[in-house]
Order: structure tokens, then sequence, then C-alpha cells
């Protein structure tokens, strides 16, 4: 049995108004959570929650992952672009050329993140959080799609994309050439190791697809950190 995708973890210096400002943008709910985080519960199909760590670090470069917001016309577009800016977010220049059809912006912590425009055909079955976009070599798409157990669903020229079989968000990795990493990503993901299984286990699975295990200082008790096979840490919580 695969490992369930449980939060896309966000290191916040401020993780209330992170949260507060995601709340709004993708109209999700606080929920409880036995972790020390500000967590986010879906209210779609996305199938994972969004948490928010404290975390002392600073931001000091682009994220390996973001999310595409998905847009149904022009107006809706110019709609979630007018309402994160109001929220706190900001326009930002990643190199995007001026006849592509989506905004770039930065969340208040400078997490970047894109609004999509409608003739998207790639995400045109999405929802709102039509992807969680990753820079990303083709070997960690293959990883991601066994540790998951979600299909790929796109495989071409190094880029590929999966997606769970219950439907949300697509991952995408864009393949070559893959930013070389300076330091703890400031996103990540939390994994539960399959009903009924034990994290040990689970942790000799991963490791065998080609995942390690790292140390990182401190964490929450329990946990396993590890990387996967471009180095990016994920959390492998204890079984409850």
């Amino acid at each position: 049995m695969p490992a369930q995708l449980v939060a896309l973890c966000f290191d916040a210096n401020d993780p209330l108004r992170l949260a507060r400002f995601w709340a709004a943008v993708l109209g999700w709910e606080p929920a409880d959570d036995p972790h020390d985080a500000i967590t986010l519960l879906p209210n779609d199909d996305t199938g994972f929650r969004i948490r928010c760590l404290a975390s002392r670090e600073k931001k000091t470069g682009p994220n390996q992952m973001h999310f595409d917001l998905t847009s149904t016309s022009l107006q809706d577009q110019r709609h979630t672009v007018a309402r994160a800016l109001e929220l706190g977010a900001r326009h930002i220049d990643v190199g995007q050329r001026p006849e592509e059809d989506h905004v770039v912006l930065a969340d208040p912590e400078g997490n970047e993140f894109c609004v999509i425009g409608p003739d998207n055909e790639f995400l045109a079955d999405c929802g709102f959080v039509g992807a969680l976009a990753c820079d990303g070599s083709q070997q960690v798409g293959y990883f991601w799609s066994q540790a998951l157990g979600w299909p790929l669903v796109w495989d071409q020229d190094q880029e590929t994309a999966i997606r769970s079989p219950h439907g949300g968000p697509k991952i995408t990795w864009g393949g070559p050439p893959v930013a070389p990493k300076t330091g703890k990503n400031r996103l990540h993901f939390d994994l539960a190791p399959p009903a009924h299984d034990d994290q040990q286990a689970e942790v000799d699975r991963l490791v065998s697809l080609g995942a390690t295990r790292i140390d990182i200082g401190r964490h929450e008790a329990g946990q396993v950190v590890m990387a996967d096979p471009d180095g990016n840490e994920f959390c492998l919580l204890t079984p409850r």
C-alpha cells in the first residue's frame, strides 16, 4: 500500500498571517491539528491540507514548488489576482514572457504562485488548485508516482506529472535543467504510512524507491525526515 499525502507544509516567519492569506484565497477553513502548526482543511477535492509551520529562517531564493491556480474566464483570472493583491500578495518577475497568459504573484512571505489563464488545456479538468508545479527531474516524478500510488498523467520530454486516482490537483515536474538546491526547502510534503502499516516498514519501502533518511536538526518527535531522489525534504509522520 502507498503512503498518503497528508499536507503541504510551508515554513513561515508569521504562520498565522500566511494561513489567513491562503484561507482567504482558497476559501479553506482552519482545522484542528495535533502538531504544532496552523492548518487549513480543503473544501474541495484537493485531498491534502496546508500546514504553516513557524520558522526563523528567511526566504533566500525561488521555491522548488508553487501553486498554479486556475481560471474559468479572463474576468475570473483578474478577480483572483485582485483578491490576492488585496490580501497581501504582490506581482513578481520570474522571467515570464509578455505573451504568456499566467500572472505570477508572491504571497505575504514571498512564496511564488501563478494564476493561470482560462485556456490552459492541461489543467482544464482540475479544480481551483490546478497543480502543484515543481522544479524537478523525471526520476523524481517517477519516485513520487510510486511513493503515493498516483499514476503518471504526463511523461514527455523529461517532464512528468501525477494525479491522485480520486482527482484533485496535478503535481508536475519540469525536468532539466533543475535549479541547484541551496538549503532546506520552505515547502515540503507530510506523508502518513499506509493504514495498518508501521512507520519503519514505510521508511524501508521509500528507501527502496530511492529516498534517503536525513537529519535536519529540530523536527517533531516521532517524525522521520527523508529526502526524495532530488534531495527535497519530506516527513513521514508517526502512525495514529
